[in-house]
């Protein structure tokens, strides 16, 4: 399951034995302490979340215990480091923690983070002694396996069984490394250097950080973007979430011990090596070409920000875990750079595709953010860069060479400027609303209107997928709710929410304020856009979108709003679907994709991992050969060379990254989603021109 937990600093320490300090001891030990300030400040964010939170929420003894549950999960997700004693010892305050809060006091937070403190430093030092001494030897002929997903797992009830869970944990580690190819004394260094850099980072931890941990347990019960940001984290904010200035152009986050990337900036250094993936794990940094990697397992985001993050031009190495493959690792080479407007800009292309019948000229624009330049339009300056204006434009020039009709393929745009979403919509309808907005105190707003009569009102669809966000949907939902085209792609992300900043005494406070409904009355929030013909499934939905977030507020309607209806839809989609599914129910790349969803289904299902060597390498030479054969089924169809080894397959450029959307450059041989989106198009403009017209009615409610 998704752990999406910017807080969660500190997860997957790994150890032999242990002999745990008593209790009794902790008052010796270097315990943190809760600063003057930080009461105040917390006073001041349960006051604006009850305040100013579209949720409304009061904190009380049933939210108390849910702060005490998110809590204990931000520190211990793995249920590895607490006993069972402990937990039971802190019962004592689940229902007291609003209380406290309300007056000014994080004692309890502190004195449980505290004791997660002591156990991690025991086990660390623990497990350097064992290291110091060489590397322990395990037997990898035993039958053994080790739990990967500890969610409904309980603490350890005493010393022995913690120990046990770590040797485990540790001989997995080893396992793992081992399967890399290193050798014994190479894995030895390797966690030596891992533990004590993990065991200085826990020590240089300080109250801001504990508090920060804190807090954004509490802010998580409102929503998943609602968080508090300490002053070192405000500093950083942009650049700490998002290395989109002078970086690689990806946005990380933390899952239990590793960082994982959460998406690529579109048109950034890591999307155009078409190597990096979102849900990819980073396990080493390295500089420059030659480098040392330094290993980065266990260490806090806004670190491995730092290490990643550099002067354009220089080189980064990564090293990672490839999502979906056999655990092997994979090293790629990054130049950084700053992400540049152009980069991001939309761009055109044109396609033929036939109905069976007739050929059309298809238009396709790619756009993978919306984009402005927001200082060259505060400086009024008349040529400023902007989605809506480049969109005009290549629409113009379409249009001067006669395209059918134009897709528009928002796959892995996040969003970006609301104001451009709206803009954008008034290409394509004459006047009317676009989005509402419904803000916490209940009052809609309709103003982000289309103004003007529609540019373009030829055929038009919107391909999307799970990563098309929040502006993106809003355009999307607006081009479904008129009829005014078809949506073809995946369910979208389901970010339905408006965040503003409220200053603090200390720090900021990112709140949710706002939710947006589309003119249909429903609402963009958790349930996303769903499109009029889907395509196989790439992206798991239960890892990836905001369903995959348990606090995320939930989907509901308001009141639709008079809009126009352009096409009859409904008439046409039977026949379209029906053709979209003869065609690609043998298609070889369809197959494939199909195939290669279930295939990592199958593989994010896995309970737990075999400890025995001779298993796991059978595992990797089995995984690897269906890997081989499912490509290889798919070049055969398609009368391409079948490759001779899964190794000359993993040499090779591989295309499925276009298949997720991938680089901006448009090719349809490496895209067989937008390929068929062509001949779904040409069918559309077909039956269309078949079928009797009325002008746009309003529709009636």
């Amino acid at each position: 399951m998704l752990t999406n937990r910017i807080a969660a600093l500190f997860s997957g320490l790994l150890i032999l034995t242990l002999t745990l300090l008593p209790v009794a001891t902790l008052a010796e030990a270097d315990a943190l302490q809760p600063e003057e300030d930080q009461g105040s400040t917390a006073r001041e964010i349960v006051g604006k979340l009850e305040m100013l939170h579209y949720n409304k929420l009061k904190l009380g003894d049933e939210m108390s215990e849910e702060l005490w549950d998110e809590y204990i999960e931000a520190l211990d997700p793995t249920k590895s480091y607490f006993l069972a004693s402990d937990i039971n010892e802190f019962r004592q305050w689940r229902t007291k923690l609003d209380d406290e809060l309300r007056t000014g006091q994080v004692n309890h937070g502190f004195e449980i983070y505290n004791r997660y403190r002591l156990r991690v430093t025991d086990r660390l030092n623990n497990i350097l002694s064992q290291l110091d001494k060489g590397l322990p030897e395990f037997d990898f002929d035993r039958d053994e396996s080790l739990e990967v997903d500890r969610e409904d797992s309980q603490w350890p009830v005493s010393i022995s069984a913690a120990d046990e869970l770590w040797r485990k944990r540790l001989k997995s580690s080893v396992l793992n490394l081992r399967l890399t190819g290193k050798k014994d004394e190479e894995i030895r260094d390797l966690l030596t250097r891992r533990y004590t850099g993990q065991l200085k980072r826990v020590k240089q931890q300080s109250s801001d950080d504990v508090f920060e941990l804190y807090m954004n347990s509490l802010t998580r019960l409102y929503d998943p973007h609602s968080n508090y940001l300490s002053p070192r984290s405000l500093e950083n904010f942009n650049m700490s979430m998002s290395l989109s200035l002078e970086g690689i152009g990806a946005v990380l986050q933390m899952e239990d011990e590793y960082t994982k990337v959460a998406r690529l900036v579109a048109g950034g250094p890591a999307d155009r090596t078409g190597k990096l993936k979102p849900n990819d794990k980073i396990v080493a940094v390295g500089q420059d070409k030659e480098g040392e990697m330094v290993d980065v397992v266990g260490w806090r985001l806004d670190d491995v920000v730092e290490l990643i993050r550099g002067a354009a031009g220089t080189y980064v190495r990564l090293e990672t875990i490839p999502t979906g493959g056999d655990g092997s690792h994979r090293t790629i080479l990054i130049k950084r750079s700053k992400v540049k407007l152009e980069d991001q800009a939309a761009k055109k292309a044109i396609f033929e595709f036939s109905d069976g019948e007739k050929s059309y000229k298809i238009g396709v624009i790619n756009l993978p953010t919306f984009y402005i330049d927001f200082e060259a339009y505060r400086r009024r300056d008349p040529n400023y860069k902007s989605t809506t204006r480049d969109v005009a434009r290549l629409l113009n020039e379409l249009e001067e060479e006669n395209v059918d009709g134009v897709i528009l393929d928002l796959r892995n745009n996040g969003g970006g400027s609301l104001q451009e979403a709206t803009m954008l919509t008034d290409l394509f309808i004459d006047q009317g609303p676009v989005v509402q907005i419904r803000h916490a105190n209940e009052q809609i707003s309709r103003h982000n209107r289309s103004r003007s009569r529609a540019m373009y009102r030829g055929p038009l669809m919107v391909l999307i997928n799970r990563l098309s966000a929040s502006a993106s949907e809003i355009f999307a939902g607006a081009i479904q709710d008129y009829n005014r085209g078809l949506v073809v792609g995946n369910q979208s992300f389901g970010k339905g929410t408006v965040q503003t900043m409220a200053p603090l005494k200390e720090g900021q406070l990112k709140i949710t304020q706002s939710k947006f409904y589309r003119v249909s009355g429903d609402s963009t929030q958790h349930a996303g856009v769903t499109p009029d013909i889907p395509m196989p499934q790439l992206i798991d939905t239960e890892s990836v979108g905001e369903s995959a977030y348990d606090t995320a507020l939930p989907w509901d309607r308001i009141h639709a709003v008079p809009h126009a209806k352009y096409f009859d839809l409904k008439e046409l989609l039977p026949a379209l679907v029906s053709k979209h599914n003869q065609r690609t129910a043998t298609d070889p790349d369809f197959v494939y994709l199909r195939e290669q969803f279930r295939f990592e289904r199958e593989r994010a299902d896995q309970e737990s991992i075999s400890l025995n060597e001779k298993a796991r390498e059978e595992e990797r030479e089995a995984l690897n050969e269906r890997l081989l054969t499912m490509e290889n089924r798919r070049r055969n169809a398609k009368g391409l060379e079948p490759y001779e080894s899964f190794e000359a397959l993993e040499e090779s450029e591989s295309d499925d990254v276009a298949a997720l959307g991938g680089p901006v450059e448009i090719k349809l041989e490496d895209d067989p989603i937008l390929n068929e989106a062509g001949y779904i198009m040409a069918d559309f403009i077909g039956l269309n021109k078949k079928a009797s017209k009325a002008p746009p009615q309003v529709a009636n409610f």
